[in-house]
């Protein structure tokens, strides 16, 4: 019996791991560099300085959770916890753009590069925060087949591809304008 707004197991499956892996390579950016990450936090100004430290902990350790349990319970508490995440997350930009502060990074992509914070990252935050409130419903029972297999990884690998695309085109804007216009 299908409930109803219920979910296809593959679609499910494939919005609870997207998360996770998400959720768990934040996490390996941040933990490559947490004094970069904490600076990052500190940069919002949303909380004191004093306690950056204490809240890029937090911000770390809950991505873990949420991503670890993501892949390992079907339950909908850690994709309403990876909402709650993004929301946060889309919350502390939405504040520092209206206070005309667009030059802090994000803190989002680690050391590896500084990604101004900016319009595109909330509305990468608002699609990833539907995908967490959908990866939440519940799903269809059916039996998985190796062709629900398939599709999974062929859709992860379709979907971490059109992210790195969106950061690539995110990170580089005036670039990538300039290409077009030239």
């Amino acid at each position: 019996m299908n409930l109803p707004c219920s979910l296809d197991p593959a679609l499910h499956g494939t919005l609870r791991c997207g998360l996770s892996l998400l959720l768990l390579s934040a996490t390996a950016h941040k933990l490559r560099d947490p004094r970069a990450f904490t600076a990052a936090v500190a940069g919002y100004h949303i909380v004191p300085r004093a306690g950056s430290i204490a809240v890029s902990r937090l911000i770390i350790a809950a991505e873990l959770l949420v991503g670890a349990a993501l892949l390992l319970t079907r339950d909908p508490a850690p994709a309403w916890g990876a909402a709650g995440l993004l929301a946060t997350y889309t919350l502390a930009i939405v504040i520092n753009l209206l206070r005309g502060r667009r030059d802090i990074d994000c803190g989002c992509a680690g050391p590896i590069r500084r990604v101004p914070i900016g319009g595109s990252l909330v509305i990468r935050n608002l699609v990833l925060i539907a995908a967490a409130l959908m990866a939440s419903l519940p799903y269809a029972p059916r039996a998985l087949t190796w062709l629900d297999d398939v599709t999974l990884v062929c859709a992860l690998t379709a979907l971490a591809l059109m992210y790195s695309a969106v950061e690539i085109a995110m990170a580089h804007p005036f670039r990538l304008a300039l290409q077009v216009e030239g």
